[in-house]
């Protein structure tokens, strides 16, 4: 793969005018040490060639690098605070800029060239409102995992002074055990070493932050981008977010994005949305006009013009789920349920010689049909 000669890269960071360290990391001012640490851990990530082929990937992974250079060193940092870059180039002199291919490798540990067996993924439900994933939404969220420790950065010793040899397998993390089989018959195998525990080293004084575990717990900001007509179940993919390790390179965090369950009335089905409405039994004779908020609050005019039977369906066109694929709307369904009277009202008992005779011969026939064919003037 081609790469950039050192000079070359050299030249570039020393072109860089007046950057903004700070902006591209994307960090505060007042960003601590760790805050520092973790930005570039993600943007070199990001950014680095051989993962991104972007044209400009490789020069803003330059200029990530020369950031946490200077950012990560507490005196460059106060001159570069205080003075700004020009004075930080004169305290700097001559003194080359360390290769950001190397200081990445040294970062993570081993030659970038190195190929790491992957960890677990870790795969988790997230719910959302279903108005949400209707209209988008932008959610952060947060993870706890296990991240190198950033005092020994996963040796487990407090310094790497620290770090012996095994005596015990000379460093191979194995040793050669010879057992009796009959006798005068021998045999030989290979058992980890039980001084190193099978590491080929071991440690002296242990980090004082992890205790010699090499990882810590961390608490993770993540953000999750919900868009418009996500289907349900669908999976969003955080690379190299999951837990850390000194033997693997951090696995996935896998968000599997589905609706809450408690969205009232409210139910979807891909693309379709479907309502539940509640008329009264006069509404239900003799039609009515009421407004429905849908879940981006915009209103919707409900209409029906003389019977609606108890179940009837009606529906309206483009008023549904976004659809990725065909960038429209679904349809809704407006599914209605009719509420009758707990009791007939001497009122609604009038004789046929009442003006709303025609209304009421209606009415009878209604809840004839719904209830067995039984008129309300028979019930019990």
């Amino acid at each position: 793969m081609f790469r950039l000669p050192l000079f070359a890269l050299l030249t570039l960071i020393t072109l860089v005018a007046a950057a903004d360290f700070y902006k591209i990391l994307d960090v505060d001012k007042s960003a601590s040490d760790k805050d520092i640490r973790w930005a570039y851990k993600k943007l070199s990530k990001k950014f680095h060639p051989d993962k991104n082929k972007d044209p400009d990937a490789e020069s803003k992974f330059i200029d990530i690098a020369h950031a946490y250079e200077v950012l990560s060193n507490a005196e460059k940092r106060q001159i570069y605070d205080r003075y700004g870059e020009d004075a930080l180039k004169a305290h700097e002199g001559g003194h080359q800029t360390t290769n950001p291919f190397d200081m990445f490798a040294s970062f993570f540990g081993g030659d970038r060239t190195e190929q790491k067996r992957k960890g677990p993924t870790s795969v988790s439900e997230f719910e959302v409102p279903l108005a949400d994933m209707y209209g988008g939404a932008s959610i952060d969220f947060q993870v706890r995992k296990r991240v190198l420790c950033d005092h020994c950065r996963g040796s487990g010793a407090a310094s790497d002074s620290d770090i012996h040899t095994c005596t015990g397998c000379n460093g191979h993390g194995v040793k050669l055990v010879k057992q009796q089989v009959f006798p005068g018959m021998f045999a030989q195998t290979q058992v980890s070493c039980d001084e190193c525990g099978g590491r080929g080293k071991t440690i002296k004084v242990q980090c004082p932050l992890c205790g010699g575990n090499k990882v810590i717990e961390h608490t993770q900001e993540l953000h999750l981008e919900i868009t418009p007509g996500m289907p349900e179940g669908h999976e969003v993919v955080f690379e190299g977010e999951a837990d850390e390790s000194p033997d693997w390179e951090a696995g996935d965090i896998v968000i599997r994005v589905r609706s809450k369950k408690d969205a009232g009335n409210w139910r979807r089905k891909e693309s379709s949305l479907y309502w539940k409405e509640t008329i009264g039994i006069d509404e239900a004779l003799l039609g009515f006009e009421r407004n429905l908020t849908h879940l981006d609050k915009h209103i919707i005019t409900l209409s029906r013009q003389g019977v609606t039977q108890p179940g009837f369906v009606q529906v309206i066109k483009g008023e549904g789920m976004p659809d990725l694929e065909k960038s429209t709307h679904g349809d809704l369904f407006i599914e209605y349920n009719v509420v009758l009277p707990t009791d007939i009202s001497s009122q609604m008992r009038k004789s046929e010689s009442s003006p709303r005779k025609g209304t009421e011969s209606l009415f009878n026939v209604f809840v004839c049909r719904i209830n067995g064919g039984v008129p309300w003037n028979q019930w019990a």
